[in-house]
């Protein structure tokens, strides 16, 4: 039987835990490949020049690598971000402003980014 001794305890972003955890993991471990795949592509053949930079991302596997990794960054602050926010912002709403904003500049981020990649 379990007794209350009157302690209210208040939970807030319990449920993300692990979930986000994991997602931090997987997103650092692909954003490591893919700096791993840039270097190599890079640092072998001839000297690195607009037109080789320009060659590396103009190949379609690497536009859907970038783009993946685009995501997995985006995901991987957004995380980061929140958790931050949750523990360090009380009022409700200045965190709440905190994350609407942020949320409203990474999708802007996004955009950016994958017209720029697509315009190579």
């Amino acid at each position: 039987m379990s007794q209350n001794y009157g302690t209210k305890r208040i939970v807030t972003g319990a449920h993300y835990g692990l979930r986000d955890w994991i997602a931090q993991r997987a997103t650092a471990i692909i954003m490591a490949l893919f700096t791993i795949v840039l270097l190599l592509q890079v640092v072998i053949g001839e000297p690195v020049s607009y037109y080789k930079w320009a060659a590396i991302f103009s190949q379609q596997w690497m536009k859907f690598l970038t783009f993946v990794v685009i995501l997995s960054i985006l995901y991987h602050v957004w995380v980061g971000v929140r958790d931050i926010f949750m523990d360090y912002i009380k009022p409700v709403g200045i965190r709440l402003g905190l994350q609407v904003f942020s949320i409203v500049w990474l999708v802007g981020c996004a955009g950016w980014s994958i017209q720029v990649l697509w315009r190579l």
